[in-house]
């Protein structure tokens, strides 16, 4: 009997009190024999379910307990549901679970929880840009993450430098579309793009992870070392205080306004990986941005200045 079908069954008897194997068969789109050796299997695993003969009988929990989904309220069922519903679009597997669930709710619960899971719609795909697949190792990586078992990788660095390694895998991570995966190694934590993981060869080995790991914490420190490699250079700028939320957007955490001057102008402070990237950010401004310091990306403006007249000035 597959697990889901009977996580299903038991919901639907605590919401109903009673079901017959005929109802069980419809809710769970199976036959009425299939139904009834599922609730034989419960019964001889020990759970409390017991046959009531005749008309009107079926099948109950013992002491015709009857409760809601996991006791939940209907706030709760609603927040559950809003939560899940948009995960619903892109799994066929999320829509079946919200299916069973939604069946097993009360029936006073049941409107509002429908309502909630297409209430919101979650898009990823930022404006002019291509939607992005999710890796097809995502699904493999997930199972050896929750079976704890080690993974074998080959690995593609930045620059393309072909790796093997056997890591414990920790978690996943969706960032903007791009999937991480959190792992141990011989070497401490590490984390790997996914699109960069050539070959994951799950193996019967059981993966090790410290009893204080939290996916999030880890993740948490992740983002802080990476977003300080990309704020190791900063400069200073004066911009017209009403482009300044385009500059946020540009540069995101990156960009603070530091004062706003009598000229209408702001003082910014934005920091990149490199003066060259911060020159580059800022060249199709003109002279809608001043940058005040550093020299190098003084320069870096200058230079690109020259290239653009040099290859565009008519004669």
């Amino acid at each position: 009997m597959r697990a889901d079908r009977l996580v299903a069954t038991l919901l639907l008897m605590q919401a109903r009190g009673r079901v017959t194997a005929a109802e069980l068969a419809t809710e769970l789109e199976v036959s009425v024999a299939t139904a009834r050796r599922d609730l034989e299997a419960l019964s001889a695993a020990g759970v409390p379910v017991y046959p009531q003969p005749g008309r009107g009988g079926g099948w109950a929990l013992v002491g015709g307990a009857r409760t809601d989904l996991s006791g939940l309220s209907a706030p709760e069922a609603r927040a559950l549901f809003l939560l899940a519903g948009p995960a619903a679009t892109a799994s066929g597997e999320v829509r079946a679970a919200l299916r069973k669930l939604l069946r097993a709710l009360p029936h006073t619960f049941r409107a509002d929880a429908e309502a909630a899971a297409s209430a919101t719609m979650i898009d990823p795909t930022r404006w002019g840009e291509r939607d992005r697949d999710r890796p097809a190792l995502v699904d493999e990586l997930q199972h050896a993450v929750i079976r704890r078992r080690k993974v074998r990788l080959t690995y593609l660095s930045s620059a393309r430098a072909r790796s093997e390694r056997l890591v414990d895998p920790w978690g996943l991570v969706d960032k903007d579309d791009i999937w991480y995966l959190v792992a141990g190694t011989e070497r401490g934590q590490r984390t790997f793009r996914v699109d960069r993981i050539v070959v994951a060869e799950p193996t019967d080995l059981p993966a090790e992870r410290p009893d204080d790991f939290a996916l999030a914490a880890a993740w948490d420190r992740v983002v802080g070392e990476v977003e300080q490699k990309r704020s190791s250079t900063r400069a200073t700028v004066l911009i017209e205080t009403r482009f300044l939320p385009v500059l946020r957007d540009h540069f995101g955490r990156h960009c603070h306004a530091e004062a706003d001057l009598p000229d209408g102008r702001t003082r910014v402070r934005l920091a990149a990986p490199t003066p060259l990237d911060i020159a580059r950010n800022l060249a199709g401004w003109g002279a809608l941005i001043e940058v005040l310091d550093p020299p190098t990306v003084q320069d870096h403006l200058s230079r690109i200045g020259a290239e653009l007249l040099a290859r565009y000035r008519t004669s």
